[in-house]
């Protein structure tokens, strides 16, 4: 197995750097996977990247199966039931790979009694046990025990295809009352410290965001790892956001936190796919 710090190292760098084989037979482009990593499922962060279509499910890298979860039997927070059925592999480098959703007719025996699988090794075919019940298509997550979190598979993982287009419809504001300002409309502000959030888009999740204020870097917030803090699923940026702040509602997803000072100032907001490619904005704000 490749090691897993040159490839987190590499991974903006270069679109082939990878420690994984496909943990399913069908391949999927990068713009047709059915949910990603770090985007809003029901009240938490997503730490899993779902598949868009049924297929035979395989051990993405060496390892041996430690664990199998039968159908809403485990309660924990990386691992939770809704998982359904699901096999959880160890790696070298202390991680795991889980592979859940698989239909429980399907599961091949010898992964109970196998003290060792190899890369490809077959596990069964994706079902309808998880919690996306009605897409019959395998969840995938990676965790890293040694730092107790969970990596987005994408960086670890063959890339095929395009990513999808990452745009800016509305900009919000909001002060440390909760009042939102649309910036579109709205260009004049009181001084002090803001969150900046972006209408969140359905399908396409940014890898990492970035909010400056006249060229000076205020937050960046990546989606490579989720942690956990004060029992809660967590993205990095200056802090620790859960999904709260992250995801106050439905439709807003947060892009960082910056202190408006007085005067005329540029408003910088810059959305980043895993491939590094930039989409950048800028509002010219009046601070009172």
């Amino acid at each position: 197995m490749k090691k897993i710090i040159s490839v987190l190292t590499l991974a903006l760098i270069t679109a082939s750097a990878q420690a994984f084989d496909w943990p399913q037979e069908k391949v999927v482009q990068a713009d047709q996977f059915y949910s990603y990593f770090g985007q809003l499922r029901g009240d938490t962060i997503s730490n899993s990247l779902i598949f868009s279509e049924p297929s035979e499910i395989k051990a993405a890298d060496d390892g041996k199966v430690i664990v199998f979860i039968n159908d809403f039997s485990d309660a924990t927070d990386f691992f939770p039931s809704t998982l359904g059925n699901a096999v959880i592999i160890a790696h070298q480098d202390k991680l795991l790979t889980v592979y859940a959703n698989i239909d429980s007719e399907s599961i091949e025996q010898d992964i109970f009694t196998d003290e060792e699988i190899k890369t490809g090794h077959r596990l069964g075919i994706s079902g309808n046990s998880a919690w996306q019940q009605g897409r019959s298509s395998l969840e995938f997550q990676v965790i890293d025990t040694k730092d107790n979190t969970a990596i987005n598979p994408r960086l670890l993982m063959p890339r095929v295809g395009k990513e999808l287009s990452l745009y800016y419809n509305e900009v919000y504001l909001q002060d440390k009352n909760g009042r939102n300002f649309n910036v579109s409309s709205q260009t004049t502000l009181p001084k002090g410290i803001y969150r900046i959030y972006k209408k969140r888009q359905v399908a396409a999740a940014p890898y990492k965001t970035r909010v400056s204020i006249n060229g000076a870097i205020e937050d960046n917030i990546s989606y490579d790892i989720l942690r956990q803090d004060d029992g809660q699923i967590c993205v990095s940026g200056k802090k620790n956001y859960p999904k709260n702040i992250l995801y106050p509602n439905d439709e807003l997803q947060l892009m960082g936190e910056a202190t408006l000072p007085k005067g005329k100032i540029a408003l910088q907001l810059t959305l980043f796919d895993i491939l590094g490619k930039e989409t950048p904005a800028t509002y010219l704000l009046t601070v009172y």
